[in-house]
């Protein structure tokens, strides 16, 4: 069975799915940077430009939000309006329900849509079409059947269209149904407060986090969803009272003396899910690197010497390495091309074995995976969809010293590249005298190893040369200052 737990402080949101006590997935948002993609508001025109065909339409942010008329709902009825200018659509001054279909970006503003669309667990409600459509990725020979249950699901009388998400393949009516009910009854609520609005103002914002693990995530397989915060546990009942009932009594709130994640293991993981190295309980590693490109993941044995045969030391530790590959790439939301190097195995049987192993392992990951196997070079490639953020990605950024490498140039590099520099200033500048300024270990290797390499240098440039160290600088940096 599966728990989450729900950890909530004012600055962000972190969930954790734990099976068998053992985090499985972790998800965070934080409220600095929680977008405004999906949210609607009532809007009022304040500029028309038929020259660019758009409209700049108030919104209540701090620049004004963009609307093209090709994301104009009303544009797309009919071939006769289908060339109609935008205005003649919009005047200024006008009240109109947007939605955002992009956060605004540097100075740019917010990209809108008056093509409503609100997203349910297994459905997306499109109030204002007819059709109802289904996920590319839902079998050909289902999409039909499927589409003929939501049609005899739908109340008399409903004028929106649906498009059924990949979720909805194995949903039954009674679930189908519920979706239905939740994505009318939201947009009812939504309509309502736009009939007395006054622009510009929010009519609907996306879900949070903790509201989402509640309608995406929680399956008849979900035994609890632990709350540390009670405001939240007050919250997120009654959500799950108006929406989602199934869920309600699973719902607890922790009140113990140590913080939740603290309790279940959970920071800890956090910090391993971090690091690039990650140890196996046999006594083998892996070492987990992600680049632009893609995710490579190195198998290797380590201290492991739990039996005398060697082949069976490679095949344990690759057996081992395929349960906690899958777990990692669940845990640090690892996605696009992954290739896995296992230590090389001589025997076809054991590689069947590891690969099978893998692919067990990797069945419990809702994102849509695809494994080619071993290629010529013994290597596993896969992939896996991008659903959000890496974790790294999330909590961490490059490394304003190394710049990403992982590794900075030695004292020794950074002493040789000084004394170049020194001495192409020297013929470009007259000076009395040159400081090098640089860190305490580049420093200590003029003051010692190389201190006869500055004397004949400065004796060459006819000029003294003074050190001084700087307890602010990175190894790679350094500073010739002209006296």
């Amino acid at each position: 069975m599966d728990d989450y737990l729900i950890n909530i402080t004012p600055m962000e949101t972190r969930v954790a799915l734990m099976q068998q006590g053992v985090v499985q997935e972790l998800h965070i948002e934080r409220s600095s940077s929680r977008g405004i993609v999906g949210n609607i508001y009532m809007g009022k025109v304040v500029r028309v430009l038929p020259g660019m065909q758009s409209a700049f339409v108030e919104i209540g942010l701090e620049r004004t939000a963009f609307l093209h008329v090709a994301d104009i709902w009303e544009e797309r009825q009919g071939n006769s309006d289908a060339t109609r200018p935008i205005e003649r659509i919009l005047s200024e001054g006008q009240s109109i329900v947007v939605q955002t279909l992009k956060d605004p970006i540097g100075t740019k503003g917010a990209r809108l849509s008056t093509q409503v669309s609100i997203a349910g667990r297994l459905l997306v409600y499109l109030p204002r079409e007819k059709h109802i459509g289904i996920s590319q990725r839902i079998d050909e020979s289902e999409r039909e059947a499927l589409r003929a249950r939501i049609q005899a699901l739908l109340p008399e009388g409903e004028e929106g269209g649906y498009i059924a998400r990949t979720m909805a393949e194995n949903a039954s009516d009674e679930e189908l149904a519920a979706d239905i009910a939740y994505l009318r009854r939201l947009w009812a609520e939504i309509q309502n407060r736009a009939s007395t609005a006054k622009p510009p103002s929010l009519l609907h914002r996306d879900l949070t986090l903790a509201q989402r693990v509640l309608r995406d995530l929680v399956t008849p397989d979900t035994s609890r969803v632990v709350i540390d915060s009670r405001e939240n546990f007050i919250k997120l009942s009654a959500f799950a009272k108006e929406y989602m009932p199934q869920v309600l009594d699973r719902l607890e709130h922790y009140t113990g003396e140590r913080p939740l994640f603290d309790m279940y293991g959970v920071e800890d993981e956090i910090q391993k899910a971090l690091a690039r190295r990650v140890d196996l309980k046999s006594g083998g590693y892996l070492i987990i690197d992600q680049t632009e490109a893609m995710t490579t993941i190195d198998v290797n044995t380590g201290g492991y010497v739990g039996s005398r045969n060697f082949d069976d030391t490679i095949f344990k530790t690759n057996l081992e390495a395929a349960q906690t590959i899958a777990r990692q790439l669940r845990v640090r939301n690892l996605g696009g091309i992954i290739i896995i190097d296992f230590i090389d195995m001589d025997s076809e049987e054991h590689r069947t074995a590891v690969l099978a192993e893998l692919n067990k392992a990797l069945a419990r990951d809702h994102t849509r995976i695809t494994v080619s196997g071993f290629t010529q070079l013994g290597l596993v490639e896969m992939t896996r969809k991008r659903t959000r953020e890496s974790l790294a990605h999330v909590l961490c950024e490059t490394c304003p010293t190394c710049g990403g490498r992982g590794e900075v140039k030695t004292a020794h590099t950074v002493c040789y590249e000084v004394l170049r520099e020194l001495l192409r200033e020297s013929r470009q500048f007259s000076a009395r005298e040159f400081r090098i300024l640089a860190t305490q270990d580049v420093i200590d290797l003029f003051l010692d190893d190389e201190s006869q390499s500055l004397a004949q240098l400065s004796a060459f440039i006819q000029r003294p040369v003074s050190l001084q160290a700087e307890v602010g600088y990175t190894q790679e940096q350094f500073d010739i200052v002209l006296m």
